[in-house]
């Protein structure tokens, strides 16, 4: 974990007792997708901008041990990533158009990283809930290969999804809660100038 993101992390932490925390259930006429892209306060807020999508939920997916915790995660040992589960309308916004905003808003040219987090746990990922997001995440990443605007192999995963884990109460809406030390963490970190740097003028994160 960076040292940016263990002093806003411990911060939240000190300021309020984390409680389990519970993804939404879906209604009739919503749909589900999850993205990892490294820190997920920054993913969620990402997300959250999206016209169409209802909630995002901070968690942990793709590892092995049943309910982790933000500190066995975030030490690497469980294999999970961390993530955002969306909650959105089909009928406002696409999943294609989930695929779009994912790409622009992370890095795809790192292995185990994202921006100033190094490690499997900030891995960037589409986990894939059926057979249809699983053909229109490779279909993006094939597009993505042909008319990419920067060099270099692309290592984000399309993988299957798991188990999803909320994660603990004070990561949710962290951006929201916390705006100063969420600002503090985002420019430290240097997500918005990387993602300038690959994506130009189409980078999200504005």
């Amino acid at each position: 974990m960076s040292a940016f993101r263990m002093i806003v992390a411990l911060a939240a932490l000190l300021a309020s007792l984390p409680t389990a925390a519970q993804a939404p259930a879906p209604e009739t006429g919503e749909a589900r997708a999850v993205f990892a892209g490294g820190c997920f306060w920054c993913v969620e807020s990402d997300f959250d901008k999206v016209p169409g999508v209802i909630a995002t939920t901070s968690g942990y997916i793709g590892g092995t041990k049943k309910n982790p915790t933000y500190e066995e995660v975030s030490a690497g040992g469980t294999g999970h990533a961390e993530a955002v589960e969306i909650v959105y309308d089909p009928a406002k916004v696409s999943y294609e158009k989930l695929l779009e905003v994912f790409w622009k808003n992370i890095d795809p040219t790192v292995k185990d990283r994202q921006f100033c987090d190094g490690g499997s746990q900030y891995r960037s990922a589409i986990f894939y809930l059926n057979e249809e997001q699983k053909r229109l995440a490779e279909a993006s990443l094939e597009a993505l290969k042909r008319n990419k605007p920067f060099k270099g192999e692309i290592y984000t995963q399309i993988v299957p999804a798991g188990e999803f884990w909320p994660a603990e109460e004070y990561h949710q809406d962290y951006y929201k809660k916390n705006p100063i030390r969420y600002k503090f963490y985002r420019t430290g970190c240097g997500r918005d100038a990387r993602l300038k740097e690959i994506w130009g003028a189409q980078a999200g994160g504005h």
